[in-house]
């Protein structure tokens, strides 16, 4: 039996985590649950077996509403990281390679974004360029992308000290290959480690930035919006908060612990200073 298959807390986070894209899939598909919009009962049912989740302020489901929001948060979150991976792989392996002013430049300017507070940042963002879809998916990405360069640099940099990377470039290899050969082969542990982690940051930015206004916007749903709105009518209906809160809660956890558990598998032992 394999370290992985004994492994509860890898398991567990993953069921966790298909669980919840399977169930907002179901949502989309279902009738009944695929239409958060219209009114279905009065408003503030508590839940039964008509709504499980009993309903909102507008006597819409609770629960087709949760599934809608489970889907825009988790898509919003894996377009942001994503584009990060992205950003990060290119800026990690060319200051790893280039090393020198190339390497403090990049690290340099992710210092400058990493010094503000998170939720700052976003907000920034989001106040110049308007709520909605594109401030959320930029602020999460400006926000998650100095840890993951520095990261991806500091596994790339490792790699570049191995022999068979210097006798490549004693070869003649062009610079190219060895990028794509040598260093993007060699970190593509460190990126599916850091992405797990970007990706629980990214449900919290979202999240924050829809419960001060700047995210997804009415009459879609996301979780940061429900939790929200689950503020606003604790007293009246805490179900709401319940169910949101909570299902933002298991989702970060699950990301997290996932992250963990592949930290140990994929993540090498040593790492370079970089700084």
């Amino acid at each position: 039996m394999t370290a992985r298959r004994r492994d509860p807390i890898f398991w567990f986070a993953a069921l966790v985590l298909v669980a919840l894209v399977v169930a907002s899939v179901l949502g989309q598909l279902v009738p009944g649950l695929s239409d958060g919009e219209s009114t279905v009962g009065g408003r503030f049912e508590p839940p039964s077996l008509v709504h499980p989740l009993g309903t909102d302020s507008l006597g819409r489901s609770l629960l087709a509403r949760l599934l809608e929001g489970i889907g825009t948060t988790f898509l919003m979150s894996v377009i942001a990281v994503l584009v990060t991976s992205v950003l990060a792989i290119a800026l990690g392996i060319v200051a790893a390679y280039r090393g020198r002013w190339v390497r403090e430049i990049v690290l340099r300017l992710g210092d400058v974004l990493y010094a503000f507070p998170a939720i700052l940042l976003a907000l920034l963002i989001a106040a110049a360029y308007g709520p909605g879809w594109p401030a959320a998916i930029a602020s999460i990405v400006l926000v998650t992308l100095p840890l993951m360069t520095r990261m991806v640099t500091a596994a790339a940099a490792q790699v570049m000290r191995r022999d068979y990377v210097t006798s490549a470039r004693i070869s003649g290899v062009r610079a190219p290959a060895i990028m794509v050969r040598h260093l993007l082969t060699n970190v593509s542990g460190t990126v599916i480690v850091q992405a797990t982690y970007a990706f629980s940051v990214a449900i919290l930015v979202e999240g924050g930035l829809s419960f001060l206004g700047y995210g997804v916007q009415l009459p879609a749903s996301s979780l940061g919006l429900l939790v929200s709105e689950g503020n606003v009518y604790l007293l009246t209906a805490p179900w709401i908060l319940i169910a949101s809160g909570g299902t933002m809660v298991l989702a970060i956890l699950s990301v997290n612990l996932l992250g963990d558990a592949l930290r140990d598998r994929l993540e090498p032992r040593t790492a370079v200073d970089i700084s």
